[in-house]
């Protein structure tokens, strides 16, 4: 009992943190999985987005820590995600996007706005 506690617990945070990655930004698996708590478990962030069916979660923010797509190019999954994160703004290139040097750097450009802005 206690284990299914604790994974809905580790499921709620990183439900949390994918829905506090800003509108226009993007965070890798990784950087979800430090946000919540949970270093190290990326495949948990993946596995979790995989079965999710909440239309309001912003699933399309994350991204491979390389910034690709995780969708196979050409798929369905990986032209709904390119074309959402370009309705916000997020520049997209052959599948993929530039991810920020560090999670700092995603966070003050949340916060600050975009350097030299």
């Amino acid at each position: 009992m206690a284990a299914l506690s604790a994974d809905a617990s580790a499921a709620a945070r990183i439900l949390a943190a994918i829905r506090d990655v800003p509108h226009g930004a993007v965070a890798g698996y990784g950087q979800i999985a430090r946000r919540a708590g949970l270093p190290g478990r990326a495949r948990m962030v993946a596995r979790l987005l995989a079965g999710n069916d909440d239309p309001t979660l912003p699933w399309h923010r994350i991204l491979r820590s390389d910034g690709r797509i995780a969708f196979p190019p050409a798929s369905k999954g990986h032209r709904e995600q390119a074309r959402r994160l370009r309705a916000e703004g997020v520049v997209v290139a052959n599948g993929r996007v530039r991810m920020p040097r560090s999670d700092h750097e995603d966070l003050d450009a949340a916060l600050w706005g975009p350097e030299g802005a």
